[in-house]
C-alpha cells in the first residue's frame, strides 16, 4: 500500500523508464527491489510486456496493490507525499471486508505526515467503529495488528521505496553497521533485505 501515483501518471505524461502500472514510476524503487528479490528480469519500459510481467508476478504470489489516497489536490505538482492536500481516502476497511483472505498490509512508508500508515490511521479514526492498532514491534519496519470482525490483520510499515527516503535509511544504525562491513552495500540492498522478509 502506498499513497498515490505521481501526477504525471494521472496526466498520462510518462517519462522514459516509467511503466503504466502500480508503482511504475522510474523514480520509485519497489519493482527494482522485487526484481532483485525474486529474479524477475523485469522490463523497465512502458510496454504491454512490462505491465504483464508485473501482473503475472502479483497474481502468482496472491498480492494485491492499492493506494490509500483515492484523489487529492496539490499546489505544487510533484510526487511528494507532503504536498498532498484535501485527500479523499480509499475505504480500506471496506476492501478488507470484501477480501477476507487478506491478513497482512504492507505499507510502503511509515507514519510520517501523509505516509500510507498515517493515512490508514486517519481512515480508522474517521470510522464509526472502534478499531485499534496494537504495536507488535517498534523497530523498523514497525509492525502492528488490529482485529476486524474477529479477524486478526497485521500491518508492516516498510521503509519507503523512494529516493527521498534514502537519507533516512543512511541514518539508521543497522544500515551504518552493514555499510561498515561491506562498502558496496547500499540503500537498495538494505531495502531488499527488509522487504524479502515480508514478501
Amino acid at each position: 500500500m502506498g499513497t498515490l501515483p505521481p501526477p504525471r501518471f494521472t496526466q498520462r505524461e510518462f517519462k522514459p523508464g516509467d511503466v503504466d502500472f502500480c508503482y511504475g514510476s522510474r523514480d520509485g524503487l519497489l519493482w527494482i527491489i522485487l526484481d532483485k528479490i525474486f529474479n524477475l528480469n523485469l522490463k523497465f519500459e512502458n510496454t504491454p510486456e512490462a505491465i504483464s510481467q508485473r501482473k503475472a508476478f502479483l497474481e502468482k504470489r496472491g498480492i494485491g496493490v492499492c493506494d490509500m489516497v483515492a484523489s487529492s489536490k496539490r499546489e505544487k505538482i510533484d510526487a511528494s507525499d507532503l504536498g498532498i492536500q484535501e485527500p479523499e481516502l480509499r475505504d480500506l476497511i471496506g476492501i478488507l471486508r470484501e477480501h477476507k483472505k487478506i491478513d497482512t498490509l504492507l505499507f510502503t512508508g511509515g507514519n510520517s505526515k501523509n505516509g500510507p500508515e498515517y493515512f490508514f490511521r486517519r481512515h480508522l479514526k474517521n470510522r464509526d467503529e472502534d478499531i485499534k492498532m496494537k504495536i507488535i514491534s517498534n523497530d523498523v519496519p514497525r509492525v502492528h495488528q488490529f482485529v476486524l470482525d474477529g479477524r486478526l490483520i497485521k500491518t508492516v510499515s516498510l521503509t519507503a521505496p523512494s529516493g527521498s527516503a534514502n537519507r533516512a535509511v543512511g541514518s539508521m544504525a543497522l544500515y551504518k553497521e552493514m555499510k561498515q562491513k561491506d562498502k558496496d552495500f547500499n540503500t537498495i540492498d538494505f531495502r531488499v533485505l527488509q522487504y524479502k522478509e515480508w514478501f
